[in-house]
């Protein structure tokens, strides 16, 4: 790795011209590429850059001592490095054929850092103006979609995209003859597979509201859970985080498919954008061409292959039947909407019942969403730190039964928290609240009626605190199992370097009071 390799000039690489046929021949070799930002992203864009011959420049404004890990995961690749908050953002491309940003960097983002920003608005308006020698820009899901050989399932919504999108994975994975591959916003940035994937793959990625307004290329299908409202500070307004999310659907290939949440306002509004067809899903009775429930069974109305008119409808019983709720192994009525996106999908690709109905009774759920993490002295451990966002506290509340205590708070993302107030009265006994907008979230709960309430410094504390108050709920008469459910309703950043970090100290914080009780019991 160098620091002050010179980037000769080049003309910009024709983006709407490139294939991964070019790339695999050497198109890219010996061309100057800036990469903005050395996170997941940005290092597996750096890899996959370098790794096609090209000659790469980082751009990070961080000091090069924080980016220790990133630069050890780059594995000696030959990279030239600019970091620090002295360097002017402007120098890591000039000269470049290409500009490629991680998600989170973007010129229409108030969130990006505001040097950074305004350089990129100048290197937008001057391509916008025809300069010759500014070079062009991509996002890294935008490059993926542009060469991607395979088909796409775009997985977007407010909440439920990760569980959804891993559920779509593990059914499409039923057919060994198509290898399924799942990554994007759920972790795990797609463009450094490219040079694995051929058109038998089928691939699954998760595109936030962060990577939406990059993309210029949409997907095979796109799979919508719900819009409501998140992520403000972002876009500036419900209108333009709806605007963002609605971009799958605009982008949709023709020939591909819409699936769409019926019971969901906005979503529904989606069909027809994009000219490709809709296939609807509904927790009632399936809509014509579409997936639904009917005495507590999942069944398909008559849902068409994927492919040129003709091909005929997916496999089903003749009642439509694809599998009894009761086998879906993830808890809650939201998840029940999840599967039902999930088998629609499967039906798309040609995907048999009884192999969806397998894929999805042993979908187990993933990380931090719903996930158990113990049980014992009668309580149930729950680690929710995914939701971040009213609507899905909601659904978490009610996946399980009372008693259930609820932890909750970190920092406040600016949305209206008084339905989730109403619900947290209702069906938890009790709250611990934790972080910045812990004296919001207590007033708020307060107010809607629920009467127990406490604050905890730490989430180690509260996890000790919510677990005293779910066993004297118990010993009061309650019935077992008590449920102490971290869903926190607030961003992470108060106390976490990420949800990630919160779901696992929480696990931790759970893990330390078991062995405790085990100590205890074996004196």
């Amino acid at each position: 790795m160098t620091t002050d390799r010179p980037t000769p000039t080049a003309r910009p690489i024709d983006l709407d011209a490139l294939t991964l046929a070019d790339v695999r021949a050497g198109a890219l070799a010996d061309r100057p590429v800036t990469v903005l930002g050395l996170a997941r992203s940005g290092v597996a864009l750096a890899r996959f850059f370098a790794d096609a011959g090209a000659a790469v420049t980082i751009y990070d404004g961080r000091p090069a001592s924080e980016l220790a890990d990133a630069i050890w995961a780059l594995d000696g690749r030959p990279v030239r490095l600019l970091a620090g908050p002295d360097v002017p953002p402007e120098a890591a491309w000039a000269g470049a054929a290409l500009v490629a940003t991680s998600p989170s960097i973007n010129p229409d983002f108030p969130t990006t850092e505001p040097r950074l920003r305004a350089a990129l608005r100048t290197l937008v308006d001057g391509r916008a103006g025809g300069d010759p020698d500014a070079p062009a820009l991509v996002s890294e899901a935008d490059l993926f979609l542009r060469l991607c050989p395979a088909p796409t399932i775009g997985v977007t919504g407010t909440k439920g995209k990760t569980t959804t999108s891993s559920l779509i994975a593990a059914v499409l994975d039923a057919d060994p003859s198509h290898p399924a591959l799942l990554g994007g916003n759920i972790g795990v940035p797609l463009v450094e597979r490219l040079l694995d994937l051929t058109p038998e793959h089928r691939v699954v990625i998760e595109l936030s509201e962060l990577q939406l307004p990059t993309v210029s290329h949409g997907t095979t299908v796109a799979v919508y859970t719900n819009v409501t409202s998140d992520h403000l500070d972002r876009h500036g307004s419900l209108e333009g985080y709806r605007r963002a999310k609605r971009r799958l659907a605009e982008l949709v290939d023709p020939d591909g498919a819409l699936v769409l949440n019926a019971d969901d306002p906005v979503v529904s509004a989606y069909a027809g954008l994009g000219g490709a067809r809709s296939v609807p899903y509904r927790y009632d009775e399936p809509l014509p061409g579409g997936v639904g429930v009917v005495d507590d069974w999942i069944v398909a109305a008559n849902v068409d292959r994927l492919g040129p008119p003709g091909k005929g409808a997916a496999a089903s019983t003749e009642s439509g039947r694809i599998m009894p709720i009761a086998k879906l192994a993830i808890p809650g009525r939201h998840n029940v909407s999840n599967a039902l996106a999930a088998v629609a999908t499967g039906l798309l690709f040609g995907i048999a019942p009884d192999a969806i109905e397998r894929a999805a009774a042993g979908f187990g759920g993933v990380e931090h969403r719903l996930e158990p993490v113990g049980v014992f002295d009668g309580v149930r451990f729950v680690n929710d730190s995914q939701g971040t966002q009213p609507d899905a506290v909601i659904a978490a509340l009610r996946a399980f039964d009372p008693p259930i205590v609820l932890i909750a708070g970190g920092r406040d993302k600016d949305v209206d928290l008084s339905a989730l107030a109403a619900v947290a009265a209702e069906r938890a006994v009790a709250a611990v609240v934790i972080g910045e907008s812990g004296p919001q979230l207590a007033r708020l709960f307060g107010a809607a009626g629920l009467a127990r309430i406490e604050t905890a410094a730490t989430l180690d504390e509260a996890v000790r605190t919510a677990a005293a108050l779910a066993r004297e709920r118990l010993a009061a008469g309650d019935p077992a199992p008590a449920t102490v459910l971290l869903s926190p309703a607030a961003a992470s950043f108060d106390m976490f370097v990420d949800y990630a970090a919160r779901g696992r100290a929480f696990k931790e914080a759970v893990a330390g009071l078991a062995a405790e009780r085990r100590t205890r019991g074996a004196r």
